[in-house]
């Protein structure tokens, strides 16, 4: 990651696949780098193996917890709990001026809020680090909750909301 990130990206960890690649969302069902150029952000589709080309357009990207899983249900409370620590590390260095919290359920372990507290997609009241925050859904083929136009309007709002 270089300075000038406007954007941060975080997901909460890498899959198997991201890390056999060593690249970010690099699941075969997984839809950011598609998200990023169908809502505006990037001004050409561009994939996993692109991953190290956002900061030319201000963004970075990173992960909560660099440990690999098959899925978050492995993780435990120490592994969010360091991984925490570490992200606010890269967030005061960075200084970005938004993060991106890849996931809702991202959000609610960053800002504590209980399970059944309904979020909303887009940017939040928090501050984290003092850079602002904005929630998306996770792009998981796993995830269920978002439609791929649910999942395209969060990334859209995104792009309306990015300080160029």
């Amino acid at each position: 990651m270089r300075r000038g990130v406007r954007v941060l990206f975080v997901g909460i960890n890498p899959g198997v696949r991201s890390a056999l690649t060593n690249h970010h969302f690099a699941g075969h069902s997984n839809r950011f780098w598609k998200l990023l150029f169908d809502a505006g952000l990037v001004p050409e589709p561009i994939t996993f193996v692109d991953d190290d080309r956002l900061p030319e357009w201000g963004f970075g990207v990173t992960n909560l917890i660099a440990r690999p899983t098959p899925g978050i249900d492995t993780l435990v409370r120490a592994d969010y709990d360091a991984g925490l620590l570490e992200l606010r590390r890269k967030v005061r260095r960075w200084k970005p001026q938004v993060v991106a919290l890849v996931g809702v359920t991202l959000y609610r372990f960053v800002f504590r809020v209980p399970p059944r507290e309904p979020i909303a997609l887009g940017m939040q009241h928090d501050l984290f680090e003092g850079a602002r925050v904005f929630v998306l859904p996770n792009p998981s083929g796993r995830n269920a909750n978002f439609s791929y136009a649910e999942m395209l309007a969060a990334f859209a709002g995104l792009k309306s909301q990015d300080p160029v």
